[in-house]
């Protein structure tokens, strides 16, 4: 079996597993690219490895998948367009001893380091303790900070805790509607829009969010809900994809026009009725944008840290990103 085989049927086993690290929607956000997956098993936890038997998925114990880049003469790993996490997943199901820790990242690096990479860089999994151990080998760790309400379970004592100012954006809200009939293409044009009248460009292109969305139908974990008036003007929309854990505030939008409408806090707020259906916590996705986070801050969100781990392993890659940024196009 390749090591994808292996981390196909492992993670079944792994329910905390983030979606952003599923097979399939790996599968999805590297369509067209290559991506594959750093295993651990068990047997190289132990001071005597030789009778070591091949890596099956009852064995593994840490999984590392990652999207490879190739460009000119130049290798690198990065993070999937629109996919907050995909770093090293300890399993679930084991506590780990310091040593162990130790012993996992210094084979994943040991296994980066044959790739020949001129560069690396990934997001690990909220409350991971692998980056510590990955600062230790030489690689820059830096802190990041996404923003979660994690109990639903009180809809009303939630709504409490949001600001004086979102309160009032609900109650001019009130004329406004929610609905889920939106297509991901029209979701594209819309989300399009909005950024050309603030004069940005949208990040993602109109097949790649096809390709996503119907992978997130497939597996009946996305939905896109809108926010419209009386006369069916979308005021605001966003695409929301979950797990067995958390829902994910994935890409919204807000036409500015109706910025003043209160529309972008209703649909928060009929976001947040949507993971209380599903039983599971709300992640806005994180932002390290100061406004952003400001506005994830007033519906009551607390802030929950992770980190991303990076290496340059030849230093002409910068230079490479320099020119790349000059000639404005991007290496995603």
């Amino acid at each position: 079996m390749t090591n994808k085989e292996q981390y196909i049927a492992w993670v079944a086993t792994q329910h905390s597993l983030p979606i952003f690290m599923q097979p399939w929607w790996l599968d999805a956000v590297c369509a067209g690219k290559e991506w594959d997956v750093i295993l651990v098993d068990s047997e190289e936890l132990t001071a005597d490895s030789e009778q070591k038997t091949a890596t099956s998925s009852k064995n593994i114990v840490a999984a590392m998948p990652f999207l490879l880049r190739k460009k000119w003469w130049m290798k690198w790993i990065a993070v999937p367009q629109l996919t907050q996490i995909c770093g090293l997943w300890l399993d679930e199901e084991r506590e780990f001893t310091p040593e162990e820790l130790t012993t996992i990242c210094t084979k994943v690096n040991s296994e980066l380091e044959t790739l020949k990479l001129h560069y690396y860089y990934q997001q690990f999994p909220v409350n991971s303790p692998c980056p510590k151990e990955m600062e230790a080998l030489g690689f820059k760790v830096k802190e990041r900070v996404t923003y979660r309400i994690n109990d639903l379970s009180d809809l009303d004592r939630v709504i409490e805790g949001f600001s004086k100012n979102k309160k009032r954006q609900l109650q001019k809200a009130l004329s406004l509607h929610a609905e889920g009939n939106m297509t991901a293409e029209e979701f594209y044009f819309f989300h399009q829009q909005c950024l050309a009248a603030k004069k940005k460009t949208i990040s993602y292109s109109r097949e790649f969010l096809l390709v996503l969305e119907q992978k997130l139908r497939h597996h009946k974990q996305s939905q896109i809900l809108t926010i419209r008036n009386a006369d069916k003007q979308i005021y605001a929309a966003a695409l929301l994809v979950w797990d067995e854990k958390q829902m994910y505030y994935l890409i919204p939008a807000i036409n500015p026009t109706y910025k003043e409408s209160g529309a972008g806090a209703l649909l928060v707020l009929e976001a947040l009725k949507s993971a209380r259906e599903k039983g599971v916590k709300f992640d806005f996705e994180g932002s390290m944008i100061r406004g952003v986070a400001q506005h994830y801050k007033q519906f009551g969100s607390t802030p929950h840290k992770y980190y991303s781990v990076e290496k340059y392993y030849k230093w002409g890659f910068r230079f490479a990103l320099l020119w790349n940024w000059i000639c404005s196009r991007k290496y995603r």
